[in-house]
């Protein structure tokens, strides 16, 4: 019995699955999220904790156990592995200064090529140099930092350690090395014993006190890459419809976006990377829509709605940046907006527009990641819907899967602890073992290009919003 843990934002989700993937046990167990400032995010990591060992004692005991969780959050432990302070999340924005601190240091060009990323606020580095700066009593007791599912990990086993997937979103990763890069460490006054050993994801990372093996594991989104199949270069691309939207596409070497418009990290395979688009806005623009104009409707009755408008929705467009963007733009402080409302337009066409912007906020990432891409593996909870597959598809112009298990990250951290526990050999035969496509959704010819025009109108767009944020002044959210 397999057992995979995703260290979540708002709780732990646990599967237990036999070694023909067949998931025999469900739990979860969830934990508050503090906001103690606007714009701050927080959590206390002994929650985590504890969350665990609800999920752990709810399942069946484990013969092998792999972990995930959400990427970049700062744990900052003293030499007693006591913590000093709740951790800093992925969803946590504010580091802006100490980002343009990071890259005036470092050159943003070379960290770039170290690292295949910009500093950007998510990322961990920025939150550790922020303590630095803004809690220097609490920073110099530092003698270990960490990111969420590793603090669990040292719970488990009583080990410090990482994987090399989870590690490249820390922006001290030498990303094309595969190691802590002494130049970023130095330059950014990081103390190399203060990180965790590096493994590649499938490797045993230690044990528990029962004697179960528990792997390295990886991020969130490698993770779920794992779970439905997207382990190799050629496999196809991972498509995820969350409360954010990613593109992710494994790759044979490290190819980092010359500037950084999306993120290049190790998979979690030996030897293979990925690249990776990350719109912040996905399922959660419709959920956000929902709320305000039809709390408790279902999301199938809103799109039903939205069916009957024709592509475009006579001309009105959604730009998805309710919490800023990533991919492309880059842009903490950009904000969501509809343009070209009339009198005709009603709470369906909203939706359809909604729908709409998601899926091109996307092919802004697939263009980006993967753009000779033959083919999708879709998840996420924005994937239960065939209407919005069908413009999905359409607008990427490719065939998308489901697969017969959407567990996420769960799915893939289990795979990670068979492997450890050596109930398949290598991730390519645990993956091979276990994920089954089931469902395509092709794209509507009639639609492809329509999209095609209406993705250079959406596109257009960014600009001239961009440009009336300024006017506002950056930062303001009013």
């Amino acid at each position: 019995m397999i057992v995979g843990l995703d260290i979540g934002t708002s709780s732990v989700k646990g599967l237990a699955l036999s070694e023909d993937g067949v998931i025999v046990a469900r739990a979860e167990s969830a934990y508050p999220l503090s906001t103690p400032r606007p714009g701050w995010a927080e959590q206390d990591p002994e929650d985590w904790w504890r969350a665990a060992q609800e999920v752990l004692d709810t399942l069946p005991p484990a013969t092998g156990i792999g972990l995930s969780g959400q990427m970049h959050g700062l744990v900052a432990l003293d030499a007693g592995d006591r913590l000093l302070r709740p951790a800093i999340l992925w969803n946590d924005q504010r580091t802006a200064a100490e980002c343009a601190v990071i890259e005036e240091r470092i050159g943003r060009d070379n960290l770039i090529a170290l690292t295949g990323n910009r500093a950007l606020t998510g990322f961990t580095a920025p939150k550790l140099l922020w303590m630095q700066r803004r809690e220097p009593e609490l920073h110099a007791q530092i003698a270990k930092v960490m990111l969420p599912k590793d603090y669990v990990r040292l719970r488990l086993t009583g080990e410090h350690a990482i994987d090399v997937a989870d590690a490249s979103g820390t922006l001290w990763l030498d990303v094309g090395g595969r190691d802590w890069s002494a130049p970023v460490l130095d330059a950014l006054e990081v103390d190399a014993a203060w990180l965790p050993r590096l493994l590649e994801s499938s490797q045993v990372s230690g044990e528990t006190a029962a004697g179960t093996p528990v792997a390295a594991g990886a991020g969130d989104q490698a993770a779920g890459a794992l779970g439905v199949g997207v382990v190799r270069p050629g496999d196809p691309v991972s498509v995820v419809l969350g409360t954010s939207g990613v593109v992710f596409a494994a790759q044979a070497g490290f190819a980092p976006d010359p500037e950084a418009r999306v993120h290049a990290f190790c998979h979690a395979v030996p030897d293979t990377w990925h690249t990776m688009g990350v719109m912040l806005s996905a399922a959660g623009a419709l959920a956000w829509l929902r709320n305000a104009t039809a709390p408790g409707v279902e999301f199938t009755d809103l799109v039903r709605e939205a069916s009957r408008w024709e592509p475009g929705a006579e001309g009105l467009t959604f730009l998805p940046y309710l919490t800023g963007e990533r991919t492309p733009h880059a842009d903490p402080d950009i904000r969501g907006a509809f343009a070209g409302l009339s009198l005709r337009h009603d709470r369906g066409a909203l939706v359809r527009a909604v729908l709409e912007g998601v899926a091109f906020g996307l092919r802004d990432s697939l263009d980006l990641v993967a753009a000779d891409a033959t083919g999708g593996r879709v998840s996420g909870g924005g994937a239960r819907s065939d209407d919005w597959l069908r413009i999905v598809a359409s607008v990427l112009e490719l065939p998308l899967e489901r697969t017969a298990t959407d567990e996420g990250a769960a799915f893939g951290a289990a795979l990670l602890g068979g492997v450890a526990a050596a109930a398949w050999p290598n991730v390519e035969a645990a993956t091979a073992a276990t994920v089954v496509p089931a469902g395509r959704t092709d794209p509507v010819d009639a639609w492809v290009e329509p999209y095609r025009e209406l993705r250079e109108r959406f596109r257009a767009l960014y600009p001239a919003l961009h440009a009336w944020r300024l006017t506002r002044g950056v930062g303001d959210d009013g």
